[in-house]
């Protein structure tokens, strides 16, 4: 039983994936694409919000659509999930970790970092799994044990975290079904995390770990003519870093493709339309967004609202990169009518000190130079609306797509920020979560 309220309506997504969704949320859908996944097209199903930009269904929105008979559980868990996320994010505002710290209970992210690994996932027979060190880089590689006349691609995994949290433990699940659906030989890397070790340490692990993968590829039983990089969220930024950076090493062989799942691009720009619909999103909100990413960088910022306003931009350089990060090139769908001009802060050479670092383009791969742009391998782009990084991607896709670099986007129009995180998870892992999940696999095994 559905325990009340109107029944969902059916309606083929993503690949002609069945999704469930309640009428009064979101009405409207695109057309379904009609050229063949892997052709560079573009698959976004994009719904309506309520008037004045909020998210119909409370604060969460309606963001998971679970099988008709698990929504209602959900429904519950999701008050206890926005009580704990509130705690958390209170215990960032306002320094409480440091009381535990006092205490002698835990360091401040010591906590935070052991939810964030979760549960362990379970053994699997059909994997080999091993805990090697790629140039001083730890790192965590599943090989299938199916034995094959060809070397495998190689798909090198940089989870999410903000650079902060995670870890390959942490991201076991996802890894072991990239490894069933895609018969890859996957290599998650354990870089090191801030603020023990400030920005740019976790980038140059990264990359550390990619020359190394590239250069032994054979070794490890891969073709290294088909490694692909990627990631979610903050890993996604080190990805779309990692492949710049590799651009220019020509004694190394190309990336295949990148896989970007709502990846952190800009920090140019705080007040895109994403950033404004969606400021106080559940799983990541602008406050603490921000507050992570200079906690990541090493740097105390103590006006946050002249940052959030983007008082920490120069005039000169808003407008040398307006023609790429500019909410006139968001498509009118993702825009909310009635939304307002944002009000922007008087321009602070004391905020603009502090975030230097936050502008360099291994932090914000979005404002690297378009000789670099055009040379990047083929990418798979996820953004999901209920996301203030949505538009960071919208804005990526163009720029790939106008140097000729062919993009393959997936819209999850249920989607949340950190939705990958509930992947596999019993009771908890939504419909939307094995979409997207499957959309990217479609991707990497077209590779």
């Amino acid at each position: 039983m559905d325990g009340g309220g109107p029944s969902p309506s059916r309606r083929r997504g993503l690949f002609g994936w069945e999704l469930l969704r309640r009428p009064p949320l979101h009405p409207a859908w695109r057309a379904e694409p009609k050229e063949p996944p892997g052709t560079g097209a573009v698959y976004s199903p994009v719904g309506q919000l309520g008037q004045g930009g909020e998210v119909q269904g409370g604060q969460l929105g309606y963001f998971c659509r679970l099988h008709q008979r698990a929504r209602w559980p959900f429904a519950l868990l999701s008050q206890e999930l926005r009580k704990g996320i509130g705690v958390f994010q209170d215990m960032v505002k306002d320094r409480k970790g440091t009381f535990l710290e006092k205490l002698g209970v835990c360091q401040e992210f010591i906590l935070p970092r052991l939810v964030f690994d979760g549960i362990p996932a379970s053994q699997d027979s059909n994997l080999l799994i091993k805990d090697l060190v790629f140039d001083d880089v730890p790192v965590r590689v599943y090989w299938p044990k199916t034995p094959v006349a060809v070397r495998r691609k190689g798909f090198l995994y940089l989870h999410g975290g903000m650079g902060l949290f995670g870890s390959f433990r942490g991201y076991g699940r996802v890894c072991r079904a990239i490894v069933r659906e895609s018969d890859s030989v996957v290599v998650c890397v354990g870089f090191r995390l801030a603020p023990e070790h400030p920005y740019p340490t976790q980038i140059r692990d990264c990359l550390t770990a990619a020359i190394h993968f590239l250069k032994h590829a054979e070794d490890y039983g891969v073709d290294p003519n088909r490694i692909i990089i990627g990631g979610d969220s903050s890993g996604g930024t080190y990805a779309a870093a990692v492949a710049q950076e590799l651009v220019s090493q020509v004694d190394l062989p190309r990336l295949r493709a990148q896989i970007l799942i709502y990846p952190f691009l800009q920090a140019l720009d705080f007040n895109l339309p994403s950033y404004q619909q969606y400021h106080s999103a559940a799983l990541l909100c602008k406050r603490v967004a921000i507050k992570f990413g200079f906690i990541a960088l090493g740097k105390q910022v103590r006006d946050l609202d002249g940052v959030m306003k983007n008082a920490h931009v120069p005039e000169a350089m808003r407008v040398k990169y307006s023609k790429w990060i500019s909410a006139d090139l968001i498509p009118a769908e993702f825009k909310v009518k009635a939304s307002e001009p944002p009000v922007l802060a008087p321009f602070s050479e004391e905020l603009y000190e502090a975030c230097k670092a936050a502008l360099e383009t291994r932090f914000s791969p979005l404002l690297a130079d378009d000789e670099v742009i055009r040379q990047l391998p083929e990418t798979f782009l996820l953004t999901c609306e209920y996301d203030i990084l949505r538009d960071d991607g919208l804005l990526y896709k163009k720029r790939l797509e106008d140097h000729g670099v062919p993009v393959t986007w997936c819209h999850a129009q249920d989607g949340f920020h950190g939705i990958l995180l509930l992947f596999e998870y019993p009771f908890v892992e939504s419909q939307s979560s094995k979409d997207c999940f499957k959309c990217a696999m479609h991707f990497l095994q077209g590779i």
